[in-house]
């Protein structure tokens, strides 16, 4: 699956301010994701966001506009929401997501 590159630039430069540096990107999932010492803490997948935001808010984040499980194996990956890119186009929203990214990975140990 492509990627859409406008978005992970968006998302490249929303990281940048809200955790003060370039995160590492790797491919994954057929995707893009965005590192933060080791750790997942967002994605690109399509033209959505793949939101790391851990398994403590995902119930009550997955009841936000635009949210969705993510279920690539008919399993859903409790922690990891998908993000529809309409909710998206607002810069507020999409750094609201990406501070809830931040503020979950960050409490991970690095790897």
């Amino acid at each position: 699956m492509a990627f859409d590159r406008e978005l992970a630039e968006r998302v490249r430069e929303g990281l940048q301010t809200v955790c003060g540096g370039l995160p590492d990107e790797k491919r994954m999932f057929g995707g893009l994701c965005f590192m933060i010492a080791g750790n997942m803490c967002c994605g690109i997948l399509g033209d959505d966001l793949l939101a790391r935001v851990g398994p403590a808010a995902y119930v009550s984040l997955l009841g936000e506009p635009g949210a969705r499980e993510m279920d690539f194996t008919g399993r859903p990956l409790r922690g990891m929401i998908m993000v529809d890119s309409a909710v998206l186009a607002e810069e507020d929203e999409m750094t609201r997501w990406l501070v809830r990214c931040f503020d979950f990975v960050r409490t991970l140990p690095a790897k």
